[in-house]
């Protein structure tokens, strides 16, 4: 079945948690740690990441965390995504053409089909749609 790694679970509820404060709203990595209940070493690293492709900044120092960098309103789920976690596929083979069986496969092209849908869905829907809900779900 498709699914989105724990990772990017997380990064979404991350930016989710940095969109509802102001604009230059530093937050520590604690909080959204204790908040959301993510492990403070495995959402450390998912910040690091989000820095990385650039929808946060990191702030150093002692009031030091994170704050959001870039706009999602522009950005679509299936880019999102595919920063995160690389070219996406519902099979191996179209995000890597090392399969053996390539050049017989017979479910191959209804595949590509169904994967092409995907992500015309996942690239019809705005990041900010997604960690936008995340504001509803915290007040509640």
């Amino acid at each position: 079945m498709l699914k989105i790694t724990r990772k990017t679970e997380y990064a979404l509820l991350a930016l989710g948690h940095l969109n509802q404060g102001k604009v230059d709203t530093v937050t520590k990595v604690r909080e959204i740690s204790d908040l959301h209940q993510i492990p403070f070493p495995v959402l450390s690293k998912v910040m690091q990441n989000l820095a990385r492709v650039g929808y946060v900044e990191p702030v150093k120092g002692a009031h030091g965390g994170y704050r959001l960098r870039a706009q999602t309103g522009d950005t679509s789920l299936m880019h999102f995504l595919d920063q995160l976690e690389g070219p996406m596929g519902i099979v191996d083979c179209f995000v890597d053409a090392e399969c053996d069986q390539l050049h017989g496969c017979s479910i191959r092209t209804p595949l590509q089909v169904i994967d092409e849908t995907l992500r015309q869905v996942f690239s019809n829907i705005p990041l900010n749609s997604v960690i936008s809900s995340n504001r509803a779900a915290a007040v509640h």
